[in-house]
């Protein structure tokens, strides 16, 4: 149960608040889910999160793929199982191959995947990680393969979904039942 009401119908949404889920719910291809319904508790905050949210999902020169493959890998680091049950079935829509998945899900081994893919990943643990830095091996290797403006973008996409998992977490939002799972830790 969540730690604070999660206004995600807007039904459910107190009058002073509707202008707000309506901005977020036009910032979001119509939908307010996931954080959204725990941010619009602070409105400003939430709007200004689903377009930054839009800019790095939608607009930026990362791929469907690439940018599904980077929030998988950050769900897997920072634990967020709503963001994972959700992702996972958007990463396989846009062309994530499910063994990327089982090894992401896995923390397993990078060298069983693309080296785009395995680019990505590295980037997303590194900068999560517990140095909070990013090797100048991984920061090439990314640049190798999104060129300057994609790495900036997956930067941005980095900081962006901390905000959703931080959410997510802090305000223990579940993901509906029989979603996919993380596994735990090993």
């Amino acid at each position: 149960m969540p730690r604070l009401p999660n206004l995600t119908k807007r039904d459910d949404v107190p009058e002073p608040l509707l202008e707000a889920y309506d901005r977020v719910a036009a910032a979001r291809q119509g939908t307010v889910s996931g954080p959204y319904g725990i941010l619009l508790h602070s409105p400003e905050l939430a709007h200004r999160a689903a377009v930054l949210g839009e800019y790095t999902r939608w607009n930026s020169v990362l791929s469907r793929a690439q940018t599904e493959t980077a929030v998988l890998a950050i769900a897997r680091e920072m634990d967020a199982n709503v963001m994972w049950a959700s992702h996972v079935r958007i990463g396989t829509e846009a062309g994530v191959p499910a063994p990327t998945i089982e090894v992401i899900a896995n923390a397993g081994d990078l060298s069983a995947i693309s080296s785009e893919e395995s680019s990505i990943v590295a980037y997303v643990r590194e900068l999560l990680g517990p140095t909070h830095r990013v090797s100048d091996a991984t920061f090439e290797a990314a640049r190798s393969h999104l060129g300057e403006q994609g790495v900036v973008d997956l930067t941005g996409l980095l900081g962006y979904y901390a905000i959703v998992g931080y959410t997510l977490n802090a305000f223990e939002v579940e993901p509906p039942a029989g979603s996919p799972e993380l596994p735990p830790r090993s």
